[in-house]
C-alpha cells in the first residue's frame, strides 16, 4: 500500500511490500507522487517486488546510449551505421533527460524536431534504437523504466522506396564534383558503389583480405548496413 504525505513543503510518496526493503522519493506535487506510486505498486503486483528506481534517476538517455554503443552496437551487422546514429542522438537535448524522467511527450517532441532536418526513414531508425537500447537496460543492465516510452510514439509514415538510375551525363557530373570536393576518397568509394552494388555499411566495413586482385573478386564482408 502506498503512503503519500506532505513533507517539508514537498509531497514524499513511500511504497512498502513484505519481504523487499521499501522505497521512497519527494515530489514537487501530489501528482507526480501519486503517479511514481501507482507505477512500482502495479510492477510489485506483477513481479512480486518493488523495483528500485535510483539508477534511472541517475543515468540519462545519452549515457545509457554511450553503453550501447560500446557494448551492444559492436556485436550488431550495421555497427558503423548505428554508432553513427547514435552520435547524432546523443547531440540532441533529449540526451539529457534522465531514464526515469523521459517520457512519450518527449520522444514525440524529438521525432518532430528531427523530422525537420531528416528523412522519416532515418526517424524511425533512431527512434529503433532509442527504443531497443531501453529495453536492453531494462531486461538485462538492473535500470528500471515503468515502460518504455519510445513504443507509445507514432512512427512517421516512410514512402515506398525507388529504384533510380543514372541519367545520361549524371554519372559523369557526381564524380567531376568529386574532384572538386575536400574528401580525397570520396570518388573512389563511389567508384567501387556504382561498380558492385556496395550498400555504405559494406564499404566502410571493407578490408583487403575480402578481396582477391587474381580474381578480381570479393568476398563476403562481415557487417552490412
Amino acid at each position: 500500500m502506498a503512503t503519500i504525505r506532505k513533507l517539508r513543503g514537498r509531497w514524499q510518496a513511500q511504497v512498502r511490500r513484505r519481504g523487499v526493503p521499501p522505497r521512497a522519493k519527494s515530489f514537487d506535487s501530489k501528482n507526480e507522487a501519486e503517479r511514481w506510486a501507482r507505477d512500482l505498486e502495479a510492477e510489485a503486483d506483477r513481479s512480486g517486488w518493488v523495483a528500485d528506481t535510483r539508477a534511472a534517476e541517475k543515468t540519462t538517455l545519452g549515457e545509457l546510449l554511450s553503453r550501447y554503443a560500446n557494448e551492444v552496437t559492436p556485436t550488431k551487422r550495421g555497427a558503423v551505421s548505428e554508432r553513427a546514429r547514435i552520435n547524432s542522438i546523443v547531440r540532441c537535448t533529449i540526451a539529457h533527460r534522465t531514464l526515469a524522467k523521459l517520457t512519450s511527450s518527449d520522444i514525440a517532441t524529438y521525432r518532430d524536431e528531427r523530422l525537420k532536418a531528416v528523412a522519416p526513414a532515418t526517424i524511425v531508425r533512431e527512434l529503433n534504437t532509442i527504443s531497443h537500447a531501453i529495453e536492453v537496460a531494462s531486461r538485462e543492465w538492473g535500470l528500471w523504466v515503468p515502460r518504455n516510452p519510445v513504443k507509445l510514439v507514432r512512427r512517421p509514415p516512410v514512402p515506398r522506396g525507388r529504384t533510380r538510375r543514372f541519367k545520361d551525363g549524371e554519372e559523369d557530373a557526381l564524380l567531376s564534383a568529386c574532384d572538386r570536393g575536400r574528401t580525397p576518397l570520396l570518388k573512389p568509394l563511389i567508384v567501387i558503389a556504382i561498380e558492385t552494388g556496395m550498400r555504405r555499411g559494406e564499404l566502410l566495413d571493407l578490408r583487403w583480405e575480402y578481396v582477391d586482385l587474381k580474381r578480381c573478386v570479393g568476398t563476403h564482408t562481415t557487417r552490412t548496413a
